[in-house]
């Protein structure tokens, strides 16, 4: 194997995972109506039992797991830019603020289509990074877990333990809130009580479901994933190394998802507090992404660095679309589903949006396929990319 086929097959190998998140995401989002979740009433009992069957399975496969491959990359990303200026003896750390503050601007777009986006929760985020892009790879490590250890969650159980009868409310602000304009024909109505309301409403549930702890940690996960080099596949010992290693995660994360799939649900029958609950909940939950996610990583990459099958390859140019993707499906889906555009909240039912967002998909894929023939980036990362190094 060459240095450059290799360098190769690295790079397509992350735009192809990056590609099969952004993937679930656009599935899930087109079942839920794009957070809008009101659907027609199903009289046959056979589409009913479909309807139930095509949920579970999109839920099960991709809900938790997607955002969570998607904040991993994020952290990868964000070491290989830092690593190439410092090789060019640069300092990445006030042009990755200034990207975050540009992937900000992205994300208030999108919000104002999108009443439940994460551009916002990861650009918030990402800063992170900055204080300790530094650290030793044990200290960032220490970190990484204690931040999946969701701590304030644990603060709460305590809580909870010492004041049985408290019960306090958490979710202050519910995407139900914009329900009534999502079904309404107002576009600038939608749009307003999307970028307001519709976004404290997501950056609540985020904070109050684990989201803000467990997504900061892959962040840096994947920055230290990148710093050892476990993607890394330039020569054979890379590539065995990587494959190795891999290969580890998948043997243990797989057993382990399935210990918190069946022990959750026992444990969270012993429990009648409700606010402990709650947090029991989140903290399982959150492991359980973690290591199901881990477990989808490992065969995705094992299976491309021996043989990519076609969905892989099928998705590389997708992949490396992935925000203009993200947020094209917001502004496209909020038309088909919101009462402002189509309408279709009120004729689809689950399996019918199922395959809407197949057919949404392989229209957005062959979109890639196009425009990454002739462009060397997708058009809002070329935007991206522009302003980023605006000066450069």
């Amino acid at each position: 194997m060459t240095k450059e086929t290799s360098n190769h097959n690295r790079i397509t190998a992350i735009d192809a995972l990056r590609g099969f998140a952004v993937m679930g995401i656009m599935l899930l989002h087109n079942i839920e109506h794009f957070n809008f979740y009101s659907f027609p009433k199903v009289e046959q009992a056979w589409l009913r039992s479909l309807d139930s069957s095509i949920w579970d399975m999109m839920f099960f496969t991709f809900s938790g797991k997607a955002y969570a491959i998607f904040a991993l990359l994020f952290g990868f990303t964000f070491y290989l830019q830092s690593h190439h200026c410092e090789q060019w003896g640069m300092d990445f750390r006030n042009r990755y603020m200034w990207r975050l503050l540009l992937l900000l601007g992205f994300g208030f777009i999108n919000a104002l289509f999108f009443p439940g986006e994460i551009l916002v929760l990861y650009a918030i985020l990402g800063f992170a990074l900055v204080p300790v892009r530094h650290w030793s790879n044990k200290a960032l490590l220490w970190l990484a877990v204690i931040l999946m250890l969701q701590p304030a969650e644990w603060a709460k159980v305590i809580y909870a333990i010492c004041c049985p009868e408290a019960n306090p409310q958490q979710m202050i602000y519910s995407l139900g809130d914009v329900y009534p304009q999502l079904a309404g024909s107002s576009f600038w109505e939608m749009v307003k009580v999307n970028f307001v309301t519709g976004q404290l409403a997501s950056l609540n549930w985020a904070w109050c479901y684990g989201r803000v702890f467990q997504t900061t940690s892959l962040f840096i996960f994947g920055m230290l994933i990148g710093r050892v080099g476990l993607f890394r596949t330039s020569t054979a010992d890379e590539l065995n190394r990587s494959r190795s290693f891999w290969t580890k995660v998948l043997c243990y994360s797989a057993p382990m998802a399935l210990l918190f799939y069946y022990g959750k649900r026992f444990l969270f029958s012993l429990i009648d507090n409700p606010f402990m609950k709650s947090s029991i909940t989140t903290i399982f939950n959150s492991w359980y992404n973690l290591f199901f996610m881990l477990s989808i990583v490992g065969i995705f990459l094992l299976l491309y660095w021996t043989r990519p099958i076609a969905l892989q390859r099928w998705l590389v140019p997708y992949g490396k679309m992935s925000l203009t993707n993200y947020v094209t499906q917001s502004i496209i889906g909020s038309f088909l589903y919101f009462g402002y555009g189509l309408g279709l909240y009120a004729q689809c039912g689950i399996t019918i949006s199922f395959c809407i967002g197949i057919v949404f998909l392989i229209l957005q894929v062959a979109f890639a396929h196009w425009w990454m023939a002739r462009h060397q980036r997708g058009p809002l990362e070329t935007i991206w990319h522009r302003l980023t190094w605006w000066k450069k």
